[in-house]
């Protein structure tokens, strides 16, 4: 009777409450990894292509504490890179607001886990097999309850415990933390068009996930750190997997390379440029960003309207940060803000018109080149100091 006692308040290892907390950072450890590496990294993006048996272990491990079927979460996590802050998106907090994304961002997922058209429009090149078939999509419950038996075993009722913070680790730091805080709080390295952001610079909690931003800027990219300050520790796991053979990775993001600058721009200019057009397009937001604190600093020294310095205010905290997923009315009323100002009404449709080439998907190389070059001009002639040396570095550029 006593060791029937002993078993059920210790388990079969008669734990300690460290190494009970030791025993759950790592288990939940390697299921980030197994969502990043495997669900994010390899079947939603191909950046990486893992070898089989690594492969079968992540995903039989994520049946066994996620329950979460592979197909499903491809099929989401790409409807929300193609439907990315507008209508479609699975869980954007611009859509559905950061309290829901953040506290119910599981139940998000599980609405669109259930829409067919998702999965059979975005499910495409997930596992197909037979134990897919039978056994992981089929029973994705009976993985978690024996996950659930097999923690009781080992700990007891504390087991339990250790069950729950297994079943909410993804839910809450993946389905909320980076689906939620990815898109509303943190830093940007690019200005890609989304709201989306660098939680941390250390990626080491969710498994380098913290990096959002890197990620939607290089989606296919198998390594999320960009700055020499950023860490992705799955990119670390991934260099260990490529050195025993076990991972061939697919593609990275371009690295910057700035050269002496040229005369004039030619094709290499051109493709360094395009490759690179987020960071372009951030280096040239904090340019317009400096210049509308500058104007509201003269602004104020004249006494201007207080109304109209609110709304300049107001449009420059949204430069940069995925304002082209703004509705019509609220981009009208940036533009209207920033009118005011003869240099800043050029530095905006400079900047629109620079999107504008590197969006153009119908124009030849040499038709691009001379448009930016045309742009390069202009800008010289702008009389705007800080145009003109941007326009200069576009001349560095190179692939």
């Amino acid at each position: 009777m006593d060791a029937l006692i002993s078993l059920a308040a210790g388990g079969i290892t008669q734990a300690s409450w460290w190494q009970i907390v030791l025993f759950t950072l790592v288990v939940t450890h390697v299921t980030i990894v197994g969502v990043t590496l495997y669900l994010h990294r390899s079947q939603a993006h191909r950046g990486v292509d893992l070898h089989p048996g690594v492969a079968h272990f992540f995903r039989f491990w994520l049946w066994m504490t996620t329950g979460m079927v592979t197909k499903e979460w491809v099929s989401i996590h790409r409807k929300h890179h193609a439907r990315c802050e507008r209508e479609g998106d699975p869980h954007s907090p611009m859509i559905y607001g950061i309290g829901r994304v953040l506290f119910r961002g599981a139940e998000l997922y599980r609405d669109e886990s259930k829409n067919a058209e998702t999965l059979k429009k975005f499910g495409y090149g997930t596992p197909d097999d037979w134990i897919e078939r039978r056994l992981y999509s089929k029973h994705s419950v009976l993985g978690i309850m024996i996950m659930l038996v097999i923690d009781l075993m080992l700990f007891g009722a504390i087991g339990l415990t250790v069950w729950a913070i297994q079943m909410a680790w993804i839910p809450f730091w993946a389905a909320g933390v980076v689906n939620g805080i990815g898109h509303y709080w943190g830093y940007r390295n690019f200005a890609s068009p989304d709201t989306s952001t660098n939680v941390f610079p250390i990626g080491i909690l969710i498994g380098g996930e913290e990096l959002h931003n890197n990620h939607h800027a290089y989606g296919t990219s198998a390594k999320f750190s960009s700055r020499w300050f950023e860490f992705d520790i799955g990119w670390g796991y991934l260099k260990i997997l490529k050195a025993l053979g076990l991972a061939d990775i697919r593609k990275v993001a371009p690295k910057l390379r700035l050269e002496s600058p040229k005369s004039t721009l030619d094709q290499r200019n051109l493709q360094g440029v395009i490759a690179h057009r987020y960071e372009v397009l951030a280096r040239y937001s904090t340019i317009l960003r400096q210049a509308c604190r500058d104007e509201l600093g003269k602004i104020k020294q004249k006494g201007g309207d207080l109304v109209n310095l609110e709304a300049m205010k107001i449009a420059v905290s949204r430069l940069g940060r995925g304002d082209e997923t703004l509705p019509a009315q609220e981009r009208e009323e940036i533009d209207a803000a920033l009118s005011q100002s003869e240099s800043l009404s050029t530095l905006v449709q400079m900047r629109r018109d620079l999107m504008r080439l590197w969006e153009s998907s119908s124009a030849s190389s040499e038709q691009l080149l001379h448009d930016l070059q045309a742009w390069c001009q202009r800008a010289q002639q702008s009389g705007i100091e800080s145009l003109q040396e941007f326009a200069l570095r576009l001349r560095r550029y190179a692939v």
